[in-house]
């Protein structure tokens, strides 16, 4: 599906409306460390635009082999970044009973401009395009104003096992 979305920069430098700390992620979504990718999502409309926050020190698991000599976050993992920002940021709407999890069903269009290494700050502009049990999100990853991620994420609501 070729969609063209205007860019989400603007997002970077609007009011927020709340901030939730990486202790109010972790109310809405399961993901702990060494998986927890977000340290914070700045919410701009609630239900419609937010801002995940991930800080990305160097002592990450994942920069061991990915790539020793020369670390690079893995786009894969900035997409689950930007992920665990959006059900950090929603899932207290969508999840009455607390039995829902967001599950990926599509990542289309995704593409990758730039590096994240260690030292970076990851910004990522979520606009949320449908949101309930099927969600669909139009997202990009900043690092110092320059895009580096972008991609359209849809997921379903499925149960959470509460592993």
């Amino acid at each position: 599906m070729k969609e063209k979305h205007p860019p989400l920069a603007a997002l970077l430098e609007q009011p927020v409306s709340k901030v939730l700390s990486q202790e109010d992620i972790k109310r809405n979504i399961p993901h702990r460390d060494p998986f927890l990718l977000v340290d914070e999502v700045r919410i701009i409309e609630d239900g419609k635009t937010c801002v995940g926050i991930k800080k990305v020190t160097g002592k990450e698991y994942f920069f061991k082999g990915h790539f020793p000599q020369k670390p690079i976050m893995p786009g894969v993992l900035i997409l689950e970044s930007i992920s665990q920002a959006f059900g950090g940021a929603i899932m207290d709407r969508v999840n009455d009973d607390g039995k829902g999890l967001p599950l990926f069903l599509g990542i289309e269009s995704a593409k990758f401009r730039g590096m994240v290494v260690p030292g970076d700050t990851l910004q990522m502009p979520v606009q949320i395009l449908r949101l309930g049990k099927l969600s669909r999100i139009y997202a990009e990853a900043y690092v110092n104003g320059k895009l580096c991620t972008q991609a359209y994420l849809t997921f379903i609501l499925g149960e959470n096992l509460h592993v």
